[in-house]
C-alpha cells in the first residue's frame, strides 16, 4: 500500500497514548491507518462538512418521526436574535429542564 503525505500509520498503543494529538491531525485533514501489531485494521478519516450535515439532517428527521421534536416551518427572522430573553429566575429554568429530563 502506498501512503501519501496526508496519511500515516499508528499502532493502537501509540494511538491510545496520544489520541488528542492524532484527532487534531484528522481535524486538519490527515488520514490515519490504525495498526494492531503492525497489521492494518482500520482507517481514521475526517468527515467532510457535507457528510456531517447529512448526518445531522437524518438525525433530526428521525427525532421528528419519533415525535421527540418538531421541525421548523420557516426560518427565524433576524430580529429574533436581538429580542430580549425571558425574564425568569434561573432556578425556575433549571427546575423546568430537570422536570423535562426526568419525564423521559
Amino acid at each position: 500500500m502506498i501512503e501519501d503525505q496526508t496519511m500515516r500509520s499508528v499502532n493502537i498503543s501509540d494511538l491510545k497514548n496520544n489520541l488528542s494529538r492524532y484527532l487534531s491531525e484528522v481535524r486538519e485533514g490527515k488520514e490515519l491507518v490504525i495498526r494492531d501489531r503492525n497489521t492494518p485494521i482500520a482507517k481514521l478519516v475526517p468527515i467532510s462538512p457535507a457528510e456531517d450535515a447529512d448526518d445531522e439532517e437524518k438525525e433530526l428527521e428521525e427525532l421528528a418521526a419519533d415525535g421527540v421534536i418538531r421541525l421548523a416551518q420557516q426560518e427565524l427572522p433576524d430580529s429574533f436574535f436581538s429580542m430580549p430573553g425571558p425574564d425568569i429566575p434561573i432556578e425556575r429554568a433549571v427546575a423546568a429542564v430537570v422536570a423535562d429530563r426526568d419525564e423521559n
